[in-house]
């Protein structure tokens, strides 16, 4: 007498949970389409007895797309603002319905983002995500796309070959233009002569590293008199940043301007509050938040680069969905950049 199939043994043949395989059969929660046509086929090798039913279901399922999203730090402002952007922009898209699934990766070692990347990846149909350029990821967007889910960067850009695509602020123009705002402020103060730092979050990050030579560029093309110093990094640490703040101050009392660019705006905008009042010293932070916003009222900076975070989460939906349409087709990595929003104290609200 021939062994009864089971889910169990579609699962092992399909190569995923016997949860999965229940879902699939009873269409309890949604499942990749993907993952769904995967598990048909192994119940229709095995011969198992329900297999129509799967496929009955599956014509009279609304395909809906799953769209992941790995973010960084769950407590930072910043990244819950883009959450709630994405998620609502994946509820509000048509024709194609689709959902926003959010993961925060607090663990910012390039292991445990490609950790991260590889089981979300397994869950969705694209996937997006904000992360330092190192082999760990490179590997898991290759193997991601091997499996045909299609992975996207957000803000700053990584150098896997397969990545379907960049989506954000054009970096070089960003460094250009902060450049451009403290050398010409710093000359209206002072002349040109002084000190000028800049933070990075991290060399690994392409987007600062990008941001930081044309910071750099820009004054040693216009503003030659400016001595630009060794760029100090903060690992996007608020505290590590306020430290490394007060000791540039003390350090250099000729100071004439500061460039942020990426996180740790607290602990800077912190540090210039304590010690750099009557100071003529230029700064240029990223991203308009509450911090922020009250340091340009008060003014403790003179600008903010700011990433309209609603254009790219709708842009960033837009390009996952146009990615996995049935018969896309893979051309390389598309670049979509945003056009960046500038505030100063007098367009405050």
């Amino acid at each position: 007498m021939t062994a009864k199939i089971t889910l169990h043994d579609v699962a092992l043949a399909a190569g995923v949970s016997t949860a999965t395989v229940d879902r699939v059969l009873n269409s309890r929660l949604p499942v990749r389409e993907g993952t769904t046509l995967k598990v048909i086929a192994a119940a229709e090798k095995l011969g198992y007895h329900a297999v129509g039913l799967m496929r009955a279901r599956l014509k009279e399922r609304v395909p809906v797309r799953h769209l992941g999203f790995c973010l960084q730090k769950h407590n930072d402002h910043f990244y819950q603002t883009l959450a709630a952007a994405l998620q609502q922009a994946a509820a509000q898209n048509q024709p194609e319905p689709c959902i926003a699934h959010i993961a925060f990766m607090d663990a910012l070692e390039p292991s445990a983002i490609a950790e991260q990347l590889l089981a979300l990846g397994s869950q969705v149909d694209a996937l997006a995500v904000v992360a330092v350029d190192h082999p760990h990821v490179t590997a898991a967007v290759e193997t991601l796309h091997g499996q045909g889910v299609p992975c996207f960067a957000l803000l700053s850009d990584i150098s896997a070959p397969h990545r379907a695509g960049y989506i954000g602020l054009d970096n070089r123009q960003r460094g250009r233009t902060a450049a451009w705002a403290v050398s010409r402020l710093s000359r209206q103060l002072r002349g040109d002569v002084g000190e000028v730092a800049v933070f990075v979050g991290s060399h690994r990050y392409l987007g600062h590293e990008l941001a930081e030579i044309s910071f750099r560029s820009y004054l040693r093309e216009n503003a030659p008199g400016f001595k630009v110093l060794d760029t100090l990094v903060n690992l996007e640490e608020p505290q590590l940043a306020y430290e490394a703040t007060l000791e540039l101050l003390a350090r250099y009392p000729t100071l004439a301007g500061l460039h942020l660019t990426g996180g740790g705006g607290t602990g800077v905008i912190r540090a210039l509050r304590e010690e750099a009042a009557g100071r003529q010293l230029v700064v240029v932070c990223n991203e308009l938040n509450a911090t922020t916003r009250a340091a340009l009222i008060d003014g403790v900076i003179d600008l903010v680069i700011h990433t309209p975070v609603d254009r790219l989460a709708q842009t960033a939906v837009a390009q996952m969905l146009a990615a996995t349409l049935p018969g896309a087709v893979y051309t390389g990595p598309q670049q979509r950049l945003l056009a960046m929003a500038l505030f100063t104290p007098e367009n405050m609200d």
